[in-house]
């Protein structure tokens, strides 16, 4: 079932906003449909408000943790769209909480300010002097502009990165398979206070969270600012949630096979095999790290998604039913 493919009017129909009909076997009567062509979309209609009643019925009161980044928060039109699924989800009674990323922006300023960066294994080498541009950047306009989106868009959200109030406090990360490449003030979350999280989703608001932390309490690098990768703080604040779902908005369609045709749905022992015959290389590997990683830590599914289809964010949580297993075609669906 693809959800975008029906459009506004759809979602608009099913909150109750547009004119329904039911068929009716007693002939052409005004008011209810009779054609083929209005059975089949009443037909339609009907299979999938269902299929979004079962999904929002087994979410109910559960904890969805959205990883955002990529094309999906650099593209104007798809920001807007991301801010407004997450509006329409909260109004139909789900918690959710948003971590973002934002490399393009740190990037940009980086080399605006004349501040050098370099990349080891798919991290960041954070310098104080990379770290102080880098929580400008996502603690100030990026976190801010996504909070203020999704209150323009009718939600509710509150902007937050992880030093305040303790949210995600760290141990330095070394890098390299044999943890001997110093990645500088590169955060591995320790600690997440999830009672400040849960009491902001008690109180109906998403947390939007931007990945800079601090060294653990009583620690002697509690003072030390960290650059954590959203992908990894994402997982870890979901485990520790004991989230329903994660989704990672990423810029690909999904774990593909050596045909390049997607795999829709992977168990952690799959995505280990998928490793060891190279199926699964480069920087797929660690997008698929951080999701095995959340379901082992006690997330029920953990989605790779292609933020560049609209409403992806939707799309995938509505379009599950019961199973909760996505839409099918938007991505990559990893469970334990």
């Amino acid at each position: 079932m693809n959800l975008v493919s029906t459009g506004a009017v759809f979602f608009l129909t099913l909150l109750g906003t547009a004119n329904s009909f039911v068929a009716s076997p007693f002939g052409n009567v005004k008011g209810v449909l009779t054609t083929p062509t209005q059975l089949a979309s009443a037909s339609s209609f009907v299979e999938n408000a269902k299929t979004v009643a079962s999904s929002i019925h087994s979410l109910q009161d559960q904890t969805i943790v959205v990883k955002y980044g990529g094309n999906a928060m650099t593209s104007p039109e798809l920001a807007q769209l991301f801010c407004e699924d997450v509006a329409t989800l909260q109004k139909l009674g789900l918690r959710v909480v948003v971590v973002h990323g934002g490399g393009p922006m740190i990037n940009a300023m980086l080399e605006k300010v004349g501040v050098e960066s370099t990349w080891e294994g798919g991290m960041r080498v954070s310098t104080k002097e990379v770290v102080d541009v880098a929580a400008m950047v996502l603690c100030g306009t990026v976190n801010k502009d996504i909070a203020g989106g999704i209150v323009k868009s009718g939600g509710r959200a509150l902007g937050l990165c992880g030093r305040d109030d303790g949210l995600l406090q760290c141990q330095k990360l070394w890098g390299g398979d044999d943890g001997s490449i110093d990645l500088g003030n590169v955060g591995q979350v320790k600690v997440v206070n999830t009672d400040l999280v849960n009491d902001l989703l008690d109180a109906g608001i998403t947390p939007v969270i931007a990945p800079i932390g601090m060294g653990c309490k009583g620690a002697d690098d509690e003072a030390i600012v960290y650059n954590i990768n959203a992908d990894v703080a994402a997982g870890r604040i979901a485990g520790e949630l004991k989230a329903a779902r994660v989704l990672f908005l990423t810029d690909i369609a999904g774990v593909l096979d050596k045909e390049k045709k997607l795999l829709e749905r992977l168990t952690c022992d799959d995505i280990a095999g998928l490793i060891k015959d190279e199926t699964i290389t480069g920087g797929m590997i660690p997008k698929v790290s951080y999701a095995t990683d959340a379901v082992k830590l006690g997330v029920q599914g953990a989605f790779i998604t292609d933020g560049r289809v609209p409403h992806a964010l939707l799309n995938e949580i509505l379009a599950g039913g019961d199973e909760g297993l996505g839409s099918g075609g938007g991505g990559t669906v990893v469970t334990l």
